[in-house]
């Protein structure tokens, strides 16, 4: 999810690969079905919590985890950050690439799972994941990948709808305990992290687009010391 829900080979700089995808082939259709409902499903503006978070660091390499369809991306990029957007979604991927072009911005595209991407390990300095839809599995592995991608001395910048994890299923087939919540994550944190910011917060909400309802957000924030 985006505001709601990289450099081995580099994917193509003008426009995401049209195969070769990695990862689940259903949580990929599942999510092009999702996009492909709408002709745009998010604001189209950077998340509130990315922005405030962000706004002190010193711009580097920057992973983007469910870029979706590309606005904390190109905000990052234009901040002179070096980015990559990874996503499930082939057909947000399109869009976000087209904003891109449209924009005259430089980012990579990678059209990858988190688990399954092929990311080089401790390499970027920024790591956002803002209201990731992140499968849980027995070995933790979605929640290694995001602390495995950090660089040391770069942040972790982890933001999730406050309030979510402790809902019970329901009928759409969403259940909590399914999914990776910022709470599991700083629970692997060690000594060489120091955590920055691990609170409940106001949420500053984008204009339009799916997930506007959600009024609170949960912001994990972790900079990597070694």
């Amino acid at each position: 999810m985006t505001d709601d829900i990289a450099a081995g080979p580099p994917a193509s700089e003008a426009s995401p690969p049209a195969d070769g995808y990695l990862g689940d082939p259903e949580v990929r259709t599942e999510w092009d079905n999702r996009y492909a409902d709408r002709h745009q499903l998010w604001s189209g503006r950077p998340n509130g919590a990315l922005v405030a978070e962000v706004a002190g660091l010193r711009p580097g390499r920057a992973l983007d985890v469910g870029c979706g369809e590309g606005a904390d991306a190109l905000w990052l990029a234009r901040g002179g950050w070096d980015v990559t957007g990874l996503e499930v979604s082939g057909v947000a991927l399109e869009r976000a690439a087209g904003h891109a072009r449209d924009a005259c911005l430089t980012v990579r595209w990678i059209h990858a799972a988190l688990t399954a991407a092929e990311l080089p390990p401790a390499s970027f300095d920024l790591v956002s994941a803002q209201y990731p839809a992140l499968l849980r599995t027995p070995d933790a592995a979605a929640e290694r990948a995001l602390l495995g991608a950090v660089a040391p001395g770069g942040t972790l910048l982890l933001v999730h709808h406050a309030g979510m994890d402790a809902r019970q299923p329901h009928d759409s087939g969403f259940d909590p305990a399914d999914y990776v919540w910022p709470a599991m994550v700083s629970d692997l944190l060690d000594d060489d992290w120091e955590v920055e910011v691990d609170e409940q917060r106001p949420r500053v909400v984008p204009d339009g687009g799916a997930g506007a309802h959600h009024t609170d957000d949960l912001v994990l924030r972790a900079r990597r010391l070694r």
